[in-house]
């Protein structure tokens, strides 16, 4: 269904535009090479990645500071591993992980074609829970900062999605009223749920079927999203 109501439409970024396992993945394995790290790429990122999801989670509900998220992440890992590391090393690696995060810039396949798409017809946003400095940086060094407006992270609004004064102060910014702006997203919990709770309409971008039913439209792949925008 086309929606003609729609003037502004806002990015989540994260795993919705920037292909951050990949990304993150390959930043790991810079750092550990750099820092002599003996420890397999694959059996950390197995322990790895559903832990910082874990911790995420904790964070959007303020459960957790950014600096424990950035250490506990790698102290827990490494200990399931049994690989000893010590404090000072693991705040060195926390550190040159987010110096470099951004500089692997790999995007989804069809993210410049999307947005290519939708500038001509649409002023675009990032609403984005990550750190404000790491996120301008991916923006920029992958090449589509210029597609935005109103880039709002969550350091910046004070809160995390889905609390809905992020999306209000995004909304100000852009000058837009919700009822006239989209927000497209990964995050059920966090994009769809936080957004339709300020009114906006929402699209939620899940590329695996583990959602079946949701209160929402969406779309399987980036290109797809032509069909309601």
């Amino acid at each position: 269904m086309q929606h003609k109501d729609i003037t502004d439409v806002f990015f989540d970024l994260d795993h919705t535009l920037w292909d951050f396992e990949k990304n993150s993945a390959l930043t790991y394995q810079k750092i550990f090479s750099d820092h002599e790290i003996g420890i397999n790429l694959s059996d950390f990122l197995t322990e790895y990645v559903p832990y910082n999801q874990e911790l995420w989670k904790l964070y959007q509900e303020d459960k957790v500071s950014k600096e424990d998220l950035r250490y506990k992440r790698l102290k827990v890992t490494f200990d399931r591993l049994g690989l000893k590391v010590n404090d000072a090393k693991i705040f060195q690696l926390s550190d040159d992980y987010i110096t470099y995060l951004s500089s692997f810039n790999h995007l989804f396949s069809d993210t410049i074609e999307t947005l290519d798409y939708l500038a001509p017809k649409y002023k675009l946003h990032i609403i984005t829970n990550g750190f404000a400095e790491v996120q301008l940086g991916k923006l920029k060094n992958s090449k589509i900062y210029h597609y935005f407006n109103v880039i709002m992270d969550s350091e910046t609004a004070g809160v995390k999605k889905p609390n809905p004064l992020i999306f209000q102060t995004a909304l100000q910014q852009a000058n837009v009223k919700a009822e006239n702006s989209m927000m497209i997203g990964d995050s059920y919990d966090a994009d769809i749920i936080g957004a339709q709770g300020v009114g906006m309409h929402t699209l939620f971008y899940a590329p695996t079927e583990d959602y079946l039913n949701v209160n929402t439209e969406k779309v399987a792949e980036l290109k797809q999203i032509k069909q309601y925008l």
